[in-house]
């Protein structure tokens, strides 16, 4: 009776405790060592590097194809003979035709993520993505002509666009504060490893003298799908994604499957429920909606900022020459066999590199990995513009060891903390879309990129050789400057912190020295800290 008598009552008592045990979810999870983390969450772990291992497939075909263009066998079957010096080669508007084929697909497939995936789920969007993916490889194989290589390319590219945002949409859900800069960073660990494989078969395909020195490089990609459809059909949902959808109980059920709650008695799933529908309220009551327009309206348009020019940063910091190492070398003076070892040597290093920057992505911010990251490269690439001026052997093997070292430093820094940063900046009600967005254009500057490199390189065009490294420097130098000015650090933060920094607009290079309170009185509570730690904790109490 006294619940029907005072409804307002209770229903404000019902509000104060789940805040209670938001805050309290949230406190224990910024406190968990990684340790801990591993053993409460090794199952998210688990369905998190085997959604991410689809990416492997991207990485494969992005190095697979800078690396074919040395190809002889490949070179005869699609391209045409030069009249004066009797090569074959493909033409530079059919190489930037493949390599933009499949960057207009994943354009495609990353819009239609965002609209299939909030309804569906993760999971189906992955299998349904999966079951293309086996079908569009027979067009790549069976190609007779580069037309048909092309429109392959395109419909490759669809799946390829919905792995690059499930993936870490995926991963940053299902993870912890302190597990979620390794989870997204290992997509890119993924990407590297799937150029390293595509290094690897060409270096293995590149002296037959017959078709399957293409063809088997084509065939190795029907290798994954079927294993991660298998996996993917036992995967849990993302707890995120229900609440979303208001159904706290699959919520509930999803965590316990992403959990291992008999490892530590102290972890209570229903306190963790409560901090995400905690989050996924405060993020409503700041910006409602869930619109592709809301992506563009107040703290959401810094935000979606920030994750698009992260992204881009990784197209124009001179990465081309990554996934063109191969043909860039023969191009620069080296034999195609000795090309194709320093390559592997280079992938190498940046599967070395990406586990070496979860190292540093214990100690440091992201926002200084990424700062550090960027002028190393553009330094690197001065360097190796200046040493393409001497023109004579020994510079060009001085070239192949700076970009290894140019590959390392990007896999070390730039590359894998790009996925952590993109995960967190957005919020969590529009992430798919602003992810989605800031892919589209890392894909569509990809294309314009794409362009560029193959004039430059090209023998019938520009042909910039090793020069071609002045020009990315100054595209990278303008990275840096981004960064310093642009980019926050959001390193330990939660993600109602998160919402709470960006609301009372914190300048990015005072987002790590500002403590907030999401769970306090006001929503929208936040102090400077400038003084030192004791200043900190009388603000804590």
């Amino acid at each position: 009776m006294a619940a029907t008598q005072h409804p307002e009552k209770t229903t404000a008592m019902d509000l104060v405790a789940s805040n209670e045990e938001a805050q309290h979810a949230a406190t224990d999870e910024k406190s968990m060592s990684l340790a801990q983390a591993i053993k409460l969450y090794p199952k998210a772990v688990g369905w998190s590097v085997l959604l991410s291992s689809a990416l492997i497939m991207e990485g494969y075909d992005l190095a697979l194809l800078g690396s074919l263009y040395a190809s002889p066998q490949f070179n005869m079957k699609y391209g045409v003979q030069n009249a004066k010096t009797g090569k074959w080669s493909v033409p530079v508007n059919w190489q930037s035709a493949l390599s933009n084929g499949a960057r207009a697909g994943e354009v495609i497939g990353l819009i239609g993520s965002g609209f299939v995936s909030e309804r569906i789920g993760y999971r189906k969007t992955m299998i349904a993505s999966l079951l293309a993916m086996i079908g569009f490889i027979f067009i790549l194989f069976f190609a007779p002509n580069v037309q048909t290589l092309v429109i392959g390319e395109v419909f490759c590219g669809i799946p390829w666009g919905i792995f690059q945002t499930l993936t870490t949409q995926y991963a940053s859900e299902v993870s912890p504060v302190v597990l979620r800069p390794y989870l997204t960073t290992f997509v890119n660990m993924c990407w590297v490893m799937g150029q390293f494989i595509a290094a690897g078969v060409n270096r293995g395909c590149v002296q037959r003298t017959d078709q399957w020195a293409y063809r088997i490089p084509f065939a190795v990609q029907w290798i994954w799908p079927v294993p991660i459809i298998i996996g993917v059909l036992f995967a849990p949902e993302s707890p995120w994604w229900h609440v979303r959808r208001g159904d706290r109980a699959a919520a509930r059920a999803s965590l316990l499957r992403l959990t291992s709650p008999e490892k530590d008695p102290d972890f209570n799933p229903d306190e963790t429920i409560a901090m995400i529908e905690h989050t996924n309220e405060l993020e409503k009551s700041l910006s409602e909606g869930m619109r592709w327009q809301d992506c563009f309206k107040g703290t959401d348009l810094r935000r979606t900022e920030i994750v698009c020019c992260t992204w881009v940063a990784q197209t124009i910091c001179g990465t081309n020459i990554m996934g063109y190492f191969t043909y860039f070398m023969t191009k620069a003076g080296l034999p195609t066999v000795q090309s194709f070892n320093m390559s592997m040597i280079s992938l190498a290093l940046g599967l070395v590199g990406t586990m070496g920057s979860w190292f540093l992505m214990t100690h440091l911010g992201r926002r200084t990995i990424h700062f550090s990251g960027a002028c190393c490269l553009c330094t690197i690439l001065l360097i190796v513009g200046f040493i393409s001026l001497a023109k004579t052997e020994a510079s060009l093997w001085a070239i192949g060891g700076m970009l290894i070292l140019f590959v390392f430093i990007y896999d070390f820094t730039i590359g894998p903390v790009t996925y952590s940063i993109v995960s967190e900046m957005s919020s969590t009600r529009l992430k798919a879309k602003t992810i989605v967005l800031a892919r589209a254009l890392y894909n569509t500057s990809n294309i314009v990129v794409n362009v560029l490199t193959n004039y430059q390189l090209g023998e019938a065009s520009w042909n910039w050789g090793a020069k071609t490294a002045f020009f990315w420097a100054g595209t990278c130098y303008c990275v840096v400057v981004w960064v310093y000015f642009r980019l926050p650090e959001p390193k330990g933060r939660t993600y109602g912190e998160l919402d709470i920094l960006f609301e009372k607009r914190i300048s990015a290079r005072k987002f790590a020295s500002t403590l907030v309170n999401p769970y306090g009185n006001s929503s929208l509570e936040a102090k400077e800290i400038e003084l030192g730690k004791e200043e900190k904790s009388e603000f804590r109490e």
